[in-house]
């Protein structure tokens, strides 16, 4: 009798046995299942992700393009107009945030429906800046020279900043460097800027290049300053002997009437005021271009520099990137509306 038990029990065992098998090999093969199951999924979302961002991309860029274009076609009709360039002009008016399916949701008079398309969710920003507003490094050294009256210019500009004197020899000498026709010796080689961000490339600051932004900008060529869009910074600095009083008298005076002529500002000064047409001007011709969309949770922005001779307006160099601007303090060449 106990070897017949002992040959139940050992049965009963090998079926528990078999059954414990069993369900550890289905609980396996659950357990792949479920993975390559969630494995495809992931595949499949970050293959809708990537396709979904490189469409906000490609649309993001073709939108901010074609704010580019109008801005060009706001400068071309300004051109058409004649006269200088000041505050009051369409151009100078900033571009607050709207939704960009406000601009086009209206099409012969009729109103659409645009809740549904891939517009319905950007919101479009920009503005034009005057770079002719600001101090132009160009201006400060030439084929390798300083010159002078530009030299007068900044070091007004760095005093009224607080910069020392020594700053602004560095930045020559380096300028000088970038600039001089002949080639540079080995390991003294220095490469011009194109942008303010690039002066980092010189030995300036980012605090510096931060705290110079609103009033200084590289240009391709010598450049004079538009009287007619500088604020009381530039205004002081560009002109011998004005004072901040004097400054602000100029800036509220161009409100009422803008600056036809370096004549008009004279008259305002009531003194022999050296105004030389080489530093100074009431127009530009070269504008920077501000654009900024929010489109899907992603935020682009753009900037672009044109050059505009007579009515024929360019492109000559363009930057996008995500995210706010370092460089993008608040405007002030441009009309508060």
């Amino acid at each position: 009798p106990s070897e017949r038990r002992r040959q139940i029990v050992n049965r009963a065992a090998r079926r528990h046995g078999a059954r414990g098998a069993a369900l550890l090999a289905a609980m396996l093969t659950v357990t792949l299942v479920a993975s390559f199951a969630a494995a495809a999924l992931w595949q499949q979302w970050r293959g809708v992700t990537i396709e979904a961002a490189e469409r906000a991309r490609v649309q993001a860029a073709w939108i901010l393009i074609g704010a580019l274009d109008w801005s060009r076609l706001i400068l071309h009709e300004d051109a058409r107009a004649g006269g200088g360039d000041h505050l009051a002009e369409p151009w100078a008016v900033p571009l607050e945030e709207a939704r960009l399916s406000t601009f086009l949701a209206a099409q012969d008079g009729h109103a659409q429906d645009v809740a549904g398309t891939d517009t319905a969710d950007a919101f479009l920003s920009g503005r034009i800046v005057d770079l002719q507003s600001r101090l132009n490094l160009a201006s400060l050294v030439v084929g390798g020279t300083v010159q002078p009256s530009v030299h007068a210019q900044f070091a007004r500009l760095f005093a009224q900043l607080g910069l020392p004197g020594p700053q602004l020899d560095a930045l020559e000498q380096a300028l000088v460097r970038a600039t001089a026709p002949e080639p540079a010796q080995a390991g003294q080689a220095a490469l011009m800027p194109q942008q303010l961000e690039q002066l980092a490339w010189l030995g300036v600051s980012a605090a510096n290049i931060a705290l110079l932004a609103p009033y200084v900008t590289v240009l391709p060529e010598r450049a004079p300053v538009n009287l007619n869009t500088a604020p009381p910074e530039v205004l002081q600095a560009a002109i011998e002997g004005l004072d901040r009083a004097g400054a602000e008298m100029l800036a509220t005076a161009r409100e009422a009437r803008p600056f036809r002529s370096l004549d008009d500002v004279r008259a305002l000064l009531r003194r022999d005021a050296a105004l030389s047409p080489t530093d100074l001007s009431v127009g530009s011709s070269y504008f920077e271009v501000h654009g900024r969309l929010r489109l899907e949770g992603a935020t682009v922005r753009e900037r672009s520099l044109v050059y505009r001779l007579g009515t024929q307006v360019s492109t000559l160099w363009r930057t996008r990137a995500a995210g706010p601007d370092p460089l993008d303090a608040p405007p002030t060449m441009a009309r508060e509306i």
